[in-house]
């Protein structure tokens, strides 16, 4: 738990005739500029005695970087020995523009690839669907089939690049597709051993936020236990799933909230697995965390200190983990889409330095920057080249990098981690109380807290409370539209061509057959459904036509109203 913070006369000035009084805020200023961008307060002066207790001793709540409890970092090394991989997202149209992006990324020096799928996609849909209908390919890539997955990442070696792709209800699937397109490719096949990278999977983070769904909470979380213990035994190096933040606080949350949540379904997910038997120490060492990298720059880097550290005390005390690689949470960051605004867009750019700087100093393994045009569509190349070249003058120019964990021991610094610690532990103690993050969610306990946030903060917005650069202080008027990126409508009658290409030439009754087979599976909870996803997958059969044999047998969803 947080120390309590022990305040200190202002300090006296030796040159000075008159003691020196409290500072007063000048006219443009209130009261709620001292306060962190979650509303918590932030005093005047820190000093030694805001340092958590312990420090030294055997339980050492800031410790040193790669060891227990991890606050300062994962790796004794960090970037000296290995900068974070730069994972810029990426996805629009069919599988051969995102192809062509990827390229472009990796010849401008991105060292990973992520992967944007459209609505459809993420929805469970096929593109010829009727809720498809001006959605296929607008906010990232259309992925129908296997075929497509094998367009998306033609004549690139995945046994050599890490490959992360952000889809949750329908992530078996995309595995399944994924796994069985590396298998296949003619120049490189790469068996599932030697794929690395991650799939976003968070189901839970779905029903809490951004509500992107296929099936039940129940038989969803069955899916995400599924492929937690698929990849356990068949891809060591893939971390099947990224216990998401990012959209939580895209949602509107606090960091506190983020940080609880998060932390709470990622724990959630462990309790899953151990239920099936897995050892802790088999699966854990690949689970990895998604955060947000909001503007409040020491609330950020507290956020990650503070997880670090809750995470290596659970996964030690409560779970038994032995293996040190089991407390250590690795995370990918993304600069908050929530925090670029359409009017003067070049702002952005500004705000984008400030929350990567954020993250690297927070520590992150990967790390995401967004574009200073993706408030108003998807970004350009030149936008996107700008967006990684943040990251990489960040990288090779400011020094940053030299040094491990180069904040640790700030007074703000650690009593800011404290506190965020000790806010996330009250969370936990609620969602225990009632009954544990799947009841939370299905009593719509997050989604209250966080949509009371969301209101709260846009309150603070419109009445000037908050400012926000170039929105409600320091306008323009007649700003210049700056060029955008345009989707071709025609994409979407190519990729619904595409799709029934593949139907044509199938073996009609040879996915008949593998679908049936996946609805007998389904309907035996202790059956895993990995193999006859790829089974789906090799015969072509399309993610809709799977998503909607796993509806025979789980049913749908519809969510309870929240007022």
């Amino acid at each position: 738990m947080a120390v309590s913070p022990k305040r200190r006369p202002p300090a006296r000035d030796p040159e000075a005739s008159e003691p020196q009084q409290a500072s007063e805020p000048d006219s443009n200023t209130n009261a709620r500029d001292f306060c962190t961008l979650s509303g918590e307060p932030v005093r005047e002066l820190y000093t030694p005695d805001d340092l958590p207790a312990g420090i030294g001793g055997p339980d050492d709540p800031i410790g040193m970087p790669g060891a227990y409890p991890f606050t300062r970092g994962i790796h004794a090394s960090m970037y000296r020995g290995r900068l974070w991989t730069m994972r810029q997202f990426a996805g629009y149209g069919t599988s051969e523009e995102t192809n062509a992006r990827f390229r472009y990324l990796l010849e401008h020096g991105q060292t990973g690839l992520s992967t944007a799928f459209d609505m459809p996609s993420l929805m469970g849909h096929d593109s010829d669907h009727p809720r498809s209908l001006g959605e296929v390919g607008r906010e990232g890539t259309a992925v129908d089939t296997l075929d497509d997955m094998q367009t998306l990442f033609a004549g690139i070696d995945l046994g050599e690049v890490s490959v992360s792709m952000t889809i949750n209800a329908p992530a078996a699937i995309m595995l399944a597709f994924y796994v069985a397109a590396a298998a296949s490719d003619p120049q490189h096949p790469t068996p599932p051993e030697r794929l690395s990278g991650t799939i976003q999977a968070d189901i839970l983070k779905e029903y809490i936020a951004q509500k992107e769904w296929c099936f039940p909470i129940d038989p969803a979380m069955r899916l995400c236990g599924d492929m937690i213990e698929w990849c356990t035994r068949q891809m060591p190096r893939w971390h099947p799933i990224s216990i998401s933040g990012y959209h939580i606080r895209e949602a509107g949350s606090t960091a506190q909230q983020e940080l609880a949540f998060t932390l709470k379904d990622g724990l959630t997910y462990v309790e899953q697995a151990v239920a099936r038997g897995l050892d802790v120490d088999e699966f854990a060492p690949r689970l990895s965390f998604f955060f947000n990298a909001h503007i409040d720059f020491f609330e950020e880097i507290a956020k990650y200190r503070a997880a670090r550290r809750i995470w290596a005390r659970e996964l030690r005390d409560t779970f038994g983990a032995r293996n040190p690689r089991s407390m250590q949470m690795r995370f990918h960051s993304q600069t908050a889409g929530v925090s670029l605004t359409a009017q003067q867009p070049l702002n952005n750019v500004v705000r984008t330095a400030i929350e990567a700087l954020a993250a690297v100093l927070g520590g992150t393994q990967s790390l995401h920057t967004n574009s200073f045009d993706e408030a108003l569509a998807l970004p350009t190349e030149e936008a996107v080249r700008v967006a990684l070249r943040t990251q990489q003058v960040i990288a090779h120019e400011t020094g940053v990098t030299n040094t491990v964990d180069p904040l640790g021991g700030s007074y703000f610094l650690e009593a800011l981690t404290d506190e965020m610690e000790a806010r996330c532990y009250e969370y936990f103690h609620k969602i225990d109380q009632l009954g544990g993050m799947v009841a939370a969610v299905k009593r719509n306990y997050p989604q209250r807290e966080i949509a009371d946030a969301a209101f709260a903060h846009q309150r603070e917005v419109d009445s000037g409370g908050r400012i926000v650069v170039g929105v409600n202080r320091y306008q323009l008027d007649g700003e210049e539209p700056i060029p955008t990126l345009r989707i071709d409508p025609a994409l979407e009658r190519k990729q619904i061509s595409r799709l029934n290409a593949v139907r044509a030439r199938r073996d009609s009754a040879a996915v008949q057959d593998a679908l049936a087979a996946l609805r007998e599976d389904a309907a035996h909870e202790q059956r895993n459904l990995m193999e006859p996803l790829l089974a789906c997958a090799r015969a072509r059969a399309s993610e809709g036509e799977i998503v909607q044999a796993l509806q025979q047998v789980f049913g749908s969803y519809t969510e309870t109203p929240v007022f």
